[in-house]
């Protein structure tokens, strides 16, 4: 009798024993197949994620438009010709403030040359040329989004001391609400997000230093 009962209680704890270890096994299985399938269907948009932006190509996820390119070919020819502007403050002006905002100008706005280059080239985009200031900036060339005219860069390049503080601050205001515009546009039609959140940055940091100006505007005309 003992041995008899204990045979049945032997043979009925292996299957219990099994039965885990089935479902344990057959789960796995399921976990792996389920894991290949998300794999491939989503392995572009987490590429996509991850990316570096200046060369996320369209069709990931993060596709751009034609206000990105739009927004990134202006951009660039405006930002080169803020760049000699500010350059053109050492050595001229008088004012430690002018040179001061200058220096800020070269320092934010030649690494977003950059990056809006690298996008561009990402994208098999043409890149806009040096020396071609003015060619894609509002559309509408030197003049457009507050673009400077050759005789107005002249006109600069003579000044010196107070007389080149006055005509930088003034040229550099309409500069940059050109570009404060442009930004605008591209935050209301562009759809490449890391276009829009530099557009974001231009607005934000543009409109501070075009309030800045105006209040040296203001007291270069007090005295």
């Amino acid at each position: 009798m003992h041995l008899t009962t204990t045979s049945p209680e032997t043979t009925s704890l292996k299957p219990n024993r099994r039965v885990p270890l089935a479902a344990a096994a057959l789960l796995a299985g399921a976990l792996l197949l389920t894991a290949c399938g998300s794999g491939s269907g989503s392995g572009d948009g987490h590429d996509a994620h991850h990316a570096v932006p200046a060369v996320t190509p369209a069709g990931t996820g993060k596709a751009y438009n034609a206000a990105d390119v739009a927004f990134a070919q202006g951009m660039i020819p405006h930002h080169r010709q803020a760049l000699e502007m500010a350059e053109l403050a050492s050595g001229r002006a008088a004012s430690p403030e002018v040179a001061q905002l200058a220096a800020a100008i070269r320092a934010v706005q030649d690494p977003e040359i950059a990056t809006m280059s690298g996008w561009l080239s990402g994208w098999g985009e043409q890149v806009p040329q040096p020396g071609a200031a003015g060619a894609h900036a509002g559309h509408g060339g030197a003049g457009a989004a507050g673009m400077m005219t050759e005789p107005e860069m002249n006109s600069l390049k003579e000044a010196t001391g107070a007389a080149f503080d006055t005509a930088f601050l003034k040229l550099m205001v309409a500069h940059h609400t050109g570009a404060v515009e442009m930004a605008e546009t591209e935050q209301g039609k562009g759809g490449y997000a890391p276009a829009k959140e530099l557009a974001a940055a231009v607005i934000n940091g543009q409109s501070a230093e075009i309030e800045q100006m105006n209040r040296l505007l203001g007291g270069a005309s007090a005295h």
